[in-house]
């Protein structure tokens, strides 16, 4: 089993930034795959990005291409989500996500551990 807990929500005013965290434990080194996804009050559970902690790829929805970046730690136990110029539209709680094996990066139901989600407020 993987534990994953995020932190590093809050609020910011637009333009700013902050960087969330999620801290894997347990059977960390399970963990080949993260992502973050978000959920915006009354909209769908919508993909934000993707890594693999193997071989660093990365992988970007278009609304946050060139603003947000994903990492992972040397350690491979705790993955970021650095969010530059944000935006009100990015106001959302946040999640993050791992797994073993993901064969599609930006489909939820590929993830098999989840964090409790962070809010994340940008304000205009």
């Amino acid at each position: 089993q993987v534990q994953l807990v995020e932190s590093g929500g809050g609020l910011v005013q637009a333009g700013g930034s902050l960087r969330l965290s999620c801290a894997a434990s347990g059977q960390a080194s399970a963990i080949n795959y993260m992502a973050w996804f978000r959920q915006a009050p009354g909209k769908d559970l919508e993909f934000v990005a993707a890594n693999t902690w193997i071989s660093g790829y990365t992988f970007y929805a278009d609304s946050v291409k060139g603003r947000f970046t994903i990492s992972r730690d040397n350690a491979k136990t705790t993955g970021y989500l650095q969010m530059n110029s944000l935006k009100p539209e990015d106001t959302a709680v946040y999640y993050c996500a791992a797994d073993r094996f993901v064969r599609e990066l930006t489909t939820r139901l590929n993830y098999g551990y989840w964090g409790q989600g962070t809010q994340v407020t940008v304000s205009s």
